[in-house]
């Protein structure tokens, strides 16, 4: 089988601080001397088993030099470093999957790597498992683990109608996560209510608990009984409406992303506070997560030349995340879960009857769990 250009090495040439390798395709790494003293794959400096570093940066001598390369297209290079005479082996794939010079970082949050949608993007409706297949067949999960990847959501059919049964729907793809109300929390209507969730009144876009530190990244919503009329469930991609204003005012876009707020929640039983931005970055500038819900803010505490523009900036978000062109609607039905990355996606419901029974139970679970399961159950197609 012929080798990938990509991963065939025409020259090889080094300074005392500096590897440079010429790729077949046309392509050039430049690695550092530091970089690959501290990236070594030999057994002294990287455990063989689980890949965890041996060394410690200070282990690394500060007058580090190359002191000879050597290449074979079957070993790849063989790089000594002086003064401590170490050689290190790096095959040539390694060396071209993990170069700094031509691989990205590792990004699988932000809205960069994401299927950003709209309502005309689910036309021929939304995408939705069976549950007795995803819990039990592996190719069934990876799409619908794939689908909450790129999309925020997935949804879940067939799911049996028992209390806590949402708490099983976790143990498939990662764990729940506990707060004040609860590993299992009931969305139904009560007498005073500690959240306007558990009343019969509809619930504009949100994000949930944008109060706490760190926030549950993923909330399921799990229906066991729904007659009343009214109730339909919205989701909107929070990543969308960020990419919209920053189209139609990039210094909106900046004031959310720079100036932080904060988020309050205050029961007899817990007292929450978080300090965050409504939209925050990373360090490239994409998007990794989205904050609102305007009955959470605690108050406004920004410099007074800052209060005006602020509020534009906040009031041109709302009015995007409001139109009909970003939203999906559907009534979540009996034997139905759905499951969304709170740290993108928006939901909210409309106000119900009093009469008839809706009952929901929820639960929380984080992102890294879902992640892991996926990345793991993937291994098996390579």
């Amino acid at each position: 089988m012929t080798t990938p250009a990509s991963t065939r090495i025409s020259s090889v040439t080094h300074s005392e601080d500096l590897l440079v390798i010429e790729w077949a395709d046309g392509k050039t790494s430049r690695l550092d001397a530091l970089w690959l003293r501290d990236h070594c794959q030999m057994p002294a400096s990287r455990d063989p088993v689980n890949g965890q570093r041996l060394i410690n940066v200070i282990d690394i001598p500060e007058d580090l030099s190359i002191g000879g390369v050597s290449h074979n297209d079957n070993d790849g290079l063989e790089v000594t470093f002086l003064p401590e005479n170490h050689r290190s082996r790096f095959s040539t794939n390694w060396l071209r999957q993990n170069c700094y010079c031509l691989n990205a970082p590792f990004d699988d949050r932000s809205a960069r790597t994401k299927t950003l949608w709209q309502s005309d993007s689910f036309s021929g409706g939304l995408p939705c498992s069976d549950y007795a297949e995803f819990a039990n067949n592996r190719d069934c999960k990876i799409a619908a683990l794939r689908g909450f990847s790129d999309y925020g959501f997935a949804m879940l059919s067939g799911v049996p109608v028992d209390s806590g049964q949402v708490l099983d729907v976790i143990k498939h793809f990662g764990f729940s996560r506990n707060t004040n109300y609860g590993e299992l929390f009931e969305v139904r209507t009560e007498i005073n209510p500690n959240n306007l969730a558990y009343s019969n009144l509809g619930l504009g876009y949100h994000t949930d608990n944008p109060y706490r530190d760190p926030v549950p990244t993923i909330q399921l919503l799990h229906c066991l009984s729904n007659s009343a009329s009214g109730g339909d469930s919205i989701l909107v991609d929070g990543f969308r409406a960020a990419a919209l204003l920053k189209q139609e005012d990039p210094e909106h876009f900046t004031i959310l992303e720079e100036n932080w707020i904060n988020f309050r929640f205050s029961d007899a039983g817990a007292e929450l506070n978080s300090r965050v931005p409504i939209i925050e970055t990373n360090d490239l500038g994409h998007v990794v997560r989205v904050r609102y819900n305007n009955r959470s803010i605690a108050s406004l505490r920004l410099p007074e030349e800052k209060i005006r523009s602020f509020y534009a900036a906040y009031r041109h978000f709302a009015q995007i995340i409001e139109r009909d062109t970003l939203k999906i609607v559907f009534n979540l039905e009996p034997g139905q879960v759905v499951v969304f990355d709170n740290t993108r996606v928006m939901h909210a419901r409309t106000a119900f009857s009093a009469e008839g029974k809706r009952h929901l139970q929820g639960a929380n679970a984080d992102l890294d769990g879902l992640y892991s399961t996926l990345y793991v159950l993937q291994r098996g197609e390579q």
